[in-house]
């Protein structure tokens, strides 16, 4: 008999991933538990295992898509007469009817229309009924271009295109939801940090951030609903640059660790992070999130709210500047700290006191 694969739940509320990398071809013959499929989700990219064995006869969702949980992948196998295995409402059913990932037809009366958001507010917008468009996205997917094609108003094709994957997409779906839904404000101040040992910045910075989120309990939570809640743990996120994009791998118990401690787990999540080795027990649960650019940094930088948390802190450029102290011009290195909040849960005034209590810690 053969076993039609879905996508299973993968935790953490979340409803859709993205075929990422097939780990197998159509006519492969495989084994239980063999490598099947990469998922990419907004959290990481989890290697699924094959939970049958037998012929690969059909492949639903060519990689770079993205599939609902519950969605038919993969059909493992086929029925005693020959047949396929019976897979409704598959996402990327176009690739089941020999068509190719550019290729499409206008979706039949009560077929499902394979098309975002985003694209079915265009056609809303543009009185285009999507059941008359012919797709010409990967899976028979309509873009936005086939809308307004339609509607008569397609601009011309202008530059090269890359499909948004991977990574990448998880930037910009997170990063969108963030802007539209999160009433920013950011808060800067100056720090001297002359006396700080900057080869151990950013653990210092994570036990000063925790410590001081004890005394702002606000900035240690989440909105959800009409409820604020209030984390009685201090599992930090650390913003890390991979060739890919960037990803917030979580480093555990801020408030209690020693810096020499804080400072192995750094070293090592970025090292994960940059291989592309990090596991989703990596990236989940973080409370609050500290962010530097290091080498690159530059000024100041608005560094942007990674939801559900409330807050963001971001550590700028540090070097020598001329400030005053005692009456006296005199050198000193100097660098910003900024806290990015969620107005609707942190008060301006509470914010400020704890970048200066953060601020307070590391000078002292």
């Amino acid at each position: 008999m053969a076993y039609a694969f879905k996508l299973p739940d993968l935790g953490e509320g979340l409803t859709e991933g993205e075929v990422a990398r097939w780990l197998v071809a159509v006519g492969d013959e495989i084994v239980e538990d063999q490598p099947l499929v990469e998922i990419q989700t907004d959290k990481t990219t989890v290697e699924i295992p094959s939970p049958a064995a037998g012929l690969v006869s059909r492949i639903l969702v060519a990689e770079g898509e993205v599939a609902a949980v519950g969605a038919v992948l993969v059909v493992i196998g086929a029925d005693d007469d020959g047949a396929d295995a019976p897979v409704a409402d598959a996402p990327s059913a176009a690739m089941s009817q020999g068509l190719s990932p550019g290729q499409g037809r206008p979706s039949q009366a009560g077929a499902k229309v394979q098309a975002t958001p985003l694209v079915r507010r265009v056609a809303q917008e543009l009185g285009v009924d999507l059941g008359s468009v012919t797709p010409s996205g990967p899976g028979g997917r309509i873009t936005e271009e086939d809308v307004r094609a339609a509607a008569g108003g397609a601009a011309p094709a202008e530059g090269r295109r890359e499909k948004v994957r991977g990574v990448r997409r998880q930037i910009v779906d997170h990063l969108t939801r963030a802007h539209r839904e999160i009433p920013a404000v950011t808060y800067v101040e100056e720090c001297d940090f002359t006396d700080v040992d900057l080869k151990q910045l950013l653990p210092l910075v994570l036990r000063a951030t925790a410590q001081s989120l004890q005394e702002f309990p606000e900035l240690n939570a989440r909105l959800e609903g009409d409820e604020i809640v209030y984390l009685d743990r201090y599992d930090l996120g650390v913003a890390v640059q991979t060739d890919q994009g960037l990803v917030v791998p979580v480093v555990r118990g801020c408030d209690s660790r020693s810096v020499d401690e804080l400072r192995a787990d750094v070293d090592a999540l970025a090292q994960k992070a940059r291989d592309g080795k990090l596991a989703q027990e990596d990236l989940r649960g973080s409370t609050f999130t500290v962010t530097s650019a290091g080498k690159l940094a530059g000024l100041f930088v608005t560094p942007l709210i990674n939801s559900p948390e409330v807050g963001i802190l971001g550590v700028h450029r540090i070097g020598p500047r001329a400030v005053v102290r005692d009456g006296k011009i005199v050198a000193r290195t100097m660098g910003n700290i900024s806290v990015t909040f969620d107005h609707r849960v942190v008060d301006g005034a509470r914010a400020a006191a704890f970048t200066l209590a953060v601020i307070a810690r590391l000078e002292a």
